[in-house]
């Protein structure tokens, strides 16, 4: 990449490597007016259009987490560092990117993506509250916008799709470029330079926002410590943000002092965070049988807890290797010991599931539904199960009665389509799956399905109306796309 198309990438990859000032006491700090005229950059419909948009685009570029227990995780940690911010009432969406590369990034919108493998890098908790602090600090203090202004008012599409391309530099440096330069229109030019200042002001309100959540803020220079001495190993596959931020001594230590001036207590890692890594550890594994053996080699290793928790990572690998009776035997003695625990109990169906013992697989959801009747990961996967016993209806009615956030997922237009195919209404289907590919950047495919439900007999005077509108809408947002190019 060229210089300016650095700086972008530096902007939104992970930026944890910048000096911090010298010791200041942790007083909730008053920022002062720095003549920020980011607000009126862009309108608030505009900035969540935004979001959205570069959400999709993601999405066609690089595989988001789908799993719904994941997700459930990573917002639930992003929305008690939200809490403790000073802007608790804006809007964030918190995901993770399966990638293996160490990666997180903030984008607009406040949707902010961890890669797997900086979740696996982590050894405890806090480590990954402080890069999510990080991250949220950077929006909250609205950094991209006030960088953004330099580059005058760029279409929304034209930013998102800018945004996206530069976050796939960060991933792969070949990909990012190709899809920044057919982004790029002839004469527009995004600029992106966070500023030092922008770098201490996130560390600084990050780590504030890390100890009123009550994580602990000494993880943060021994995360730091610890990609310093694991970077000299990486050799010429050293992940981006350490070729562009090196971890310096200088650094190292200002966090440090900061840190200390924090009493001294013990933080616990949740069970949550302990099971989530183990379900990613198999999930981004490319080799289940040398993650089988991860597993196996720490079964009398660590705490009661931790042992635990690796039998768990233990029943997924059999699982992902369909020895589905062995699965059954693992998981039925964790329930056994631990019934108010609903990731053993929801494993334990989905091996039913992916067994294709659908009769028990649903009886077990069921009791999930009544046990955990507010879990959306519970409620995703009863979903998938009623569809494959063919108890079509209440599928359908289960799908409506999710809520808003979980019906802007692609996974729930998805469904939906399904649903209606079931159903046989092919107009209706083609509709959601057409909104499936457009949640997923896929914006040809979504075009495709318009007209095909627009082809489907007995259509309604309302329907109509709704595919007309729609296809006006996505062939809007392809021709921007295309003058773009």
């Amino acid at each position: 990449m060229n210089c300016k198309f650095s700086a972008i990438a530096l902007a939104l990859s992970l930026a944890l490597f910048a000096p911090l000032p010298q010791a200041e006491d942790n007083a909730k700090i008053d920022l002062p007016d720095l003549g920020d005229s980011s607000g009126t950059l862009l309108t608030p419909a505009e900035e969540n259009e935004l979001g959205e948009a570069f959400f999709r685009s993601l999405h066609s570029q690089i595989q988001i987490n789908q799993d719904a227990e994941i997700q459930q995780y990573i917002q639930t940690v992003g929305e008690k560092l939200v809490a403790n911010s000073d802007a608790p009432s804006q809007p964030f969406h918190f995901f993770v990117v399966m990638e293996n590369d160490i990666n997180a990034f903030a984008g607009p919108g406040g949707y902010i993506g961890v890669n797997s493998g900086l979740i696996l890098i982590t050894e405890e908790e806090s480590e990954l509250a402080s890069v999510m602090g990080h991250e949220i600090a950077h929006v909250t203090q609205r950094h991209l916008y006030r960088a953004a202004e330099a580059a005058g008012r760029l279409s929304i599409p034209t930013m998102a799709g800018m945004l996206a391309a530069i976050l796939l530099g960060t991933q792969s440096a070949a990909a990012g470029q190709a899809a920044i330069m057919a982004i790029q229109a002839g004469s527009v030019q995004f600029q992106i330079d966070f500023t030092r200042e922008n770098e201490e002001e996130a560390d600084r309100v990050g780590m504030q926002t890390l100890a009123a959540s009550h994580f602990d803020p000494r993880c943060m220079p021994t995360f730091f410590e610890r990609l310093q001495q694991s970077s000299r190993y990486y050799g010429q596959n050293i992940p981006e943000f350490l070729r562009t931020h090196p971890v310096t001594t200088s650094r190292i230590s200002d966090s440090r002092g900061r840190a200390e001036t924090y009493p001294y207590k013990q933080y616990p890692d949740s069970l949550a965070y302990q099971l989530t890594k183990a379900k990613i550890r198999v999930l981004s594994s490319t080799n289940i049988a040398e993650t089988a053996g991860y597993f196996q080699s720490r079964l009398n290793q660590g705490t009661d807890e931790q042992r635990t928790v690796t039998r768990y990572g233990l029943a997924l690998t059999a699982i992902a290797q369909q020895k589905y009776k062995d699965a059954e035997n693992m998981l039925q003695a964790l329930v056994k010991q631990f019934p108010n625990q609903p990731h053993y109990a929801s494993a334990l169906a989905r091996n039913a599931q992916e067994a294709k013992d659908f009769p028990t697989a649903l009886k077990r959801y069921q009791q999930l539904m009544v046990q955990y009747p507010e879990n959306p990961a519970i409620k995703l996967e009863y979903i998938v199960v009623l569809l494959k016993v063919g108890q079509v209806e209440s599928a359908k009615d289960q799908l409506l009665a999710l809520s808003v956030k979980t019906k802007t997922t692609p996974a729930f237009w998805s469904l939906l389509a399904e649903v209606y195919g079931k159903l046989n209404q092919p107009a209706e289907s083609h509709r959601y799956l057409a909104e499936y590919y457009y949640a997923s950047g896929q914006m040809r495919d979504a075009i495709l399905q318009i007209r095909l439900a627009q082809k489907s007999k007995g259509l309604t005077f309302h329907l109509a109306s709704i595919l007309e509108d729609r296809l006006h809408f996505f062939l809007a947002q392809e021709e921007e796309a295309r003058r773009n190019r």
